[in-house]
């Protein structure tokens, strides 16, 4: 297959705005309607390398792994924008055939593109609005292909009706066949003058906005469609449709567990040996939790509703709070004293031992957990 970039004439660092002009410069001389038949697969290669290159996820996936890396160059199984769209335009089967002349209008494709959201979208839902390329109507001629003050004329060959008849011998005699025009290629009409801004195709590539509602619950991969808001169609058909793949970025206090939340909280080891009322932060404000005392490392707390909405039903998950007991690795003398001393009421050993009896204190399951000196 021939390199994008040579069909377009253009380097491989070339600027989009370089990229599009080289493509309208082509599509213009080759033109089906302009260059005629023997045009038809050059305008064709050119298009689909305007395809490719004119997207910035596309052209960065082809330049990675070329033209097999792009999977046919489409979204949602050769529906979204691609060379052979506009190339069954205008040579697609079905035409003629008596059933008057046909539509250059056609669907446009479906978008896919990435939408990175918070973890707050995540447990909330709520509007979320980005900017993605896309193909729209054409603002000089507005979806009609020709340049203003020009319009498509009518087919001097078949009078307009897109089909023309043909006599041939047979052994069963004289035979009359309709086949599609060869003047118009069915369509009844012809481009004279096709729009200088668009190349004569009635759409552009160009940025546009757009407002996504994100529900409650959504996870990683996850696709949100938006109808309507996709490429718009060629010659005024109807536009396809926008699908936003959704990535939850990372957040540093909360974990996501299904319906849950998870999130650490520390506290010292003498908070955990006399407990304490402590406050945490949450997607809903600030909460108060209660370290009982004695409490372990590794204890799991949980606050009911305080986690990711349901995506298919009401409510939300749970907010697990596991708290984690910090034991000091440097202490002064005066700290090492103390603790000695407390070690001393309770009878504790200094050296350690496998195992642990039902009488052991917090400080000894501290001592068990860590590894470290009581």
């Amino acid at each position: 297959m021939a390199d994008y970039y040579e069909i377009l004439g253009v380097s491989r660092d070339a600027s989009p705005e370089e990229i599009k002009k080289a493509y309208r410069k082509l599509a213009r001389k080759l033109h089906p309607d302009v260059a005629g038949p023997e045009g038809a697969e050059k305008f064709k290669e050119v298009t689909e390398a305007y395809d490719v290159l004119g997207n910035e996820e596309k052209r960065r996936t082809y330049d990675m792994g070329g033209a097999d890396a792009l999977h046919g160059g489409s979204f949602g199984g050769g529906a979204g924008f691609g060379f052979e769209d506009i190339f069954n335009s205008f040579f697609g089967g079905g035409m003629g055939g008596g059933r008057g002349p046909a539509s250059r209008a056609r669907k446009g494709g479906d978008t896919l593109v990435d939408l990175e959201i918070s973890l707050e979208d995540v447990v909330f839902g709520g509007d979320h609005q980005f900017t993605y390329d896309a193909m729209i109507e054409c603002n000089t001629c507005h979806g009609q292909m020709s340049e203003p003050g020009y319009s498509a004329e009518t087919c001097t060959q078949c009078g307009g009706s897109g089909s023309i008849q043909k006599v041939t011998q047979s052994f069963l005699g004289q035979m009359v066949t309709q086949a599609a025009c060869p003047t118009c290629r069915g369509y009844g009409t012809v481009i004279t003058h096709p729009c200088h801004e668009c190349a004569g195709e009635g759409r552009v590539r160009a940025s546009r906005t757009t407002t996504v509602k994100i529900p409650a619950g959504v996870d990683n991969g996850m696709q949100i469609r938006v109808g309507g808001m996709g490429d718009a169609g060629l010659a005024g058909g109807p536009a396809g449709d926008l699908f936003a793949q959704v990535h939850v970025a990372s957040h540093p206090l909360f974990e996501r567990r299904g319906d849950d939340l998870l999130t650490t909280v520390e506290v010292p080891m003498t908070t955990a040996a006399l407990g304490t009322d402590v406050t945490i932060e949450t997607f809903d404000g600030d909460k108060s939790i209660t370290i009982d005392p004695g409490t372990q490392s590794g204890k799991i707390i949980s606050l009911a509703e305080l986690g990711v909405g349901r995506l298919r039903r009401r409510g939300r998950g749970r907010l697990l709070v596991n708290v984690q007991v910090a034991t000091p690795t440097k202490l002064t003398d005066e700290e090492r004293s103390l603790i000695e001393k407390l070690a001393a009421l309770r009878g504790e050993e200094r050296t350690k031992v496998q195992g642990r009896t039902e009488n052991s204190s917090v400080f000894s399951r501290l001592k068990d957990k860590f590894g470290g000196n009581a």
